[in-house]
Formats: C-alpha cells, sequence, structure tokens
C-alpha cells in the first residue's frame, strides 16, 4: 500500500535527485514517459507509483530514488511542458518586428497552445488542477511572467514611447488570461472552447495590435 500523500507545503516538488549517468536518465524517461501514459488512461489522481514503475520495467526501489512520490512525477512532467513551451514562444516572438508580425505570431501561438491542451490528456489533466496545488500554481505564474517577459520585449519594439511598466502589466494580463481561457475552453465542448479561445485572440489581438 502506499503512503499517504503529505501536505504541499512538506512534499518535494522535484525529484529527489537529478540522473547524473546516461543509464540513469534513460530509466528516468522510462518512468516519465509510463507516468504520462498512466496519466493519460486514468488521470493523475488513479495513477500509482507500483503501476509506473511496472510499466516502466524499473524496480519500485528505482522509482523512488528519483521520484519520492507521484507529485514529484507530475512536477517533473510540468515542467517539461512548461519548458517547452517557453521554447516555442520564445522562437516565435524573437523577430517580430512591426504590428503584423505580432498578429501573426500571436494568433499562431494561441493556435498551437490550444491545439496541444485538446491533444494531450497529460497537459489537460496537470493544468487542471493547478489551482489545487500551490506548487504548480506558482510554477504557472513563473510560467505566465517568463512568457510574458517575451511578449513585453516585442511591445518595447513597437512602442518605444510607451510606458514599461504598462507594457509588463499588459503583457502579463494577457498571459494569465490565456491560461484561463484554454482550461475554460478545454471543459466545455469543443465548439464552445474554439469561440472561447477565438473570443479571447480577438480580445488580446485588439489589446496588443489595435485589432
Amino acid at each position: 500500500m502506499e503512503s499517504p500523500t503529505a501536505p504541499a507545503t512538506e512534499q518535494t516538488a522535484s525529484p529527489r535527485r537529478a540522473p547524473s549517468q546516461q543509464r540513469s536518465r534513460e530509466r528516468v524517461e522510462r518512468m516519465l514517459a509510463a507516468a504520462s501514459a498512466l496519466i493519460a488512461e486514468q488521470g493523475s489522481d488513479a495513477m500509482r507509483m507500483g503501476e509506473v514503475a511496472e510499466r516502466a520495467s524499473v524496480s519500485i526501489g528505482s522509482l523512488y530514488q528519483f521520484f519520492p512520490d507521484k507529485r514529484a512525477i507530475v512536477w517533473a512532467l510540468a515542467e517539461r511542458y512548461t519548458a517547452e513551451s517557453q521554447a516555442c514562444i520564445a522562437a516565435a516572438l524573437a523577430e517580430v518586428s512591426d504590428a503584423e508580425g505580432l498578429r501573426r505570431a500571436f494568433s499562431e501561438l494561441v493556435d498551437i497552445y490550444y491545439g496541444l491542451f485538446l491533444a494531450e490528456p497529460v497537459m489537460r489533466d496537470i493544468w487542471s488542477g493547478t489551482q489545487a496545488d500551490k506548487a504548480l500554481r506558482e510554477l504557472e505564474l513563473a510560467d505566465s511572467r517568463a512568457n510574458a517577459e517575451f511578449l513585453t520585449a516585442v511591445l518595447k519594439r513597437l512602442r518605444p514611447a510607451a510606458d514599461p511598466a504598462a507594457l509588463e502589466t499588459t503583457a502579463l494580463l494577457i498571459w494569465q488570461m490565456g491560461e484561463a481561457t484554454m482550461r475554460l475552453a478545454i471543459s466545455v465542448g469543443r465548439q464552445e472552447g474554439d469561440d472561447l479561445v477565438a473570443a479571447y485572440k480577438r480580445m488580446a489581438l485588439r489589446e496588443l495590435v489595435g485589432e
């Protein structure tokens, strides 16, 4: 029987130790892939550490060596998705130099992000539970702040005379609204979700480029 999950303030959010050898890194990758598959099938609440170890073909001791509990696994997956999304956003906005470029890049990013939420049940599971986990809420906020910095840099290039603090506030609010929109969109029917995302995109672009 698995031990009960400790309160969020007492848990270790990240893996107990990072793998240093290639063989260990490969084992951790198998563990995370197994966990991702189980979450896709049954959700993170129902996932059990023993199931992860069995599917990854590792001993339960090996699993606990890197992940002290299933919350650490969820955290690791959340960090991975966060890093991937930040890299995508940074690349998309890096070369934007005019309003049309911003309109096109932002619109494409919203579509990509929404598509990921629709296609990846693991992402949906992780972020739908964000509000119940203080550490994940903090990770989401840090992610929004990082993404807002990419957008702020673009706005500063396009509006050099504008108040930098006001641009930072606008960028952060737009990203936070985007996160909320995605959670709402995947909690309703597909057509309504599509309409909500389209409405968010129109509202955000009016603020960003005056459309």
